[in-house]
């Protein structure tokens, strides 16, 4: 990618992305999306539409074969590129906790900081207590994960993705493992992220959740993205079809 394809304003610019698994799998189709600085970017689409793959991209946890993917102005995928070194400026939360069951909630949050940024260890539990408490935590700190919720459990790894202090978050359905009633608790904490100005991008099936936060949706099918618009335009105005025919099924 050329210089004046970047913009500064710009956190990352995915060019022609294309995915093919060994099985034969086209999983990616030439997807192309900007995520600009400070916004907030919502994938939907049905079940296997890529969604996943595409996010996951995004910080080489799936390689691709064809494409560009720029993240803060750094080439992923140059051969200079310290993939583990751009990783650290990445957060990522998943659908399973993935909490290490034997350190309590406070100590799950303060490992990355500690043994991957080598940061001491009293900055690390000073700044990790600050995060338990923007997560609604402050009181379940020496908790260990199999006495929280669900809800606690993601909170605890939002908590654990922010310690390293990203410039991006990236949210695979963080909410579809929970019981409902506690996909309110998670989704506020996100919430609360974009406020303060956090780029992310976030693949979700909470619809209202999308229309409220998301500056911008994409919507994905069969490895493709069809539609990259506003919430006001994807969810009043759909311009797809196959856009208007999921959101008939859901909403």
């Amino acid at each position: 990618m050329t210089n004046n394809q970047y913009s500064g304003e710009d956190m990352i610019v995915a060019k022609g992305i294309e995915k093919f698994y060994p099985n034969g799998c086209h999983a990616l189709k030439s997807v192309s999306a900007t995520v600009r600085r400070g916004e907030v970017v919502a994938i939907i689409g049905p079940s296997g539409s890529g969604k996943s793959t595409f996010l996951r991209t995004l910080n080489q946890l799936e390689a691709i074969n064809e494409g560009s993917i720029i993240v803060d102005g750094i080439d992923m995928y140059a051969k200079s590129t310290d993939i583990n070194q751009l990783r650290q400026n990445v957060g990522m939360v998943f659908q399973s906790f993935n909490l290490f069951p034997h350190k309590t909630a406070l100590e799950n949050v303060m490992l990355a900081p500690m043994k991957v940024a080598k940061r001491p260890v009293k900055e690390v539990e000073v700044a990790a207590k600050a995060l338990m408490k923007r997560v609604g935590l402050a009181d379940r700190m020496n908790n260990y994960p199999s006495h929280l919720s669900g809800g606690q459990q993601q909170r605890v790894a939002i908590a654990r993705a922010l310690a390293m202090e990203p410039d991006l978050m990236l949210f695979d359905e963080p909410t579809s493992a929970l019981d409902p009633e506690m996909v309110g608790e998670v989704l506020d904490v996100i919430k609360g992220l974009a406020a303060e100005g956090m780029t992310m991008v976030i693949v979700t099936h909470e619809m209202g959740f999308a229309k409220e936060v998301a500056d911008r949706v994409l919507f994905m099918e069969e490895g493709a993205l069809l539609v990259d618009d506003t919430p006001q335009v994807v969810f009043e105005s759909p311009p797809h079809p196959r856009l208007q025919q999921f959101l008939a099924k859901i909403l």
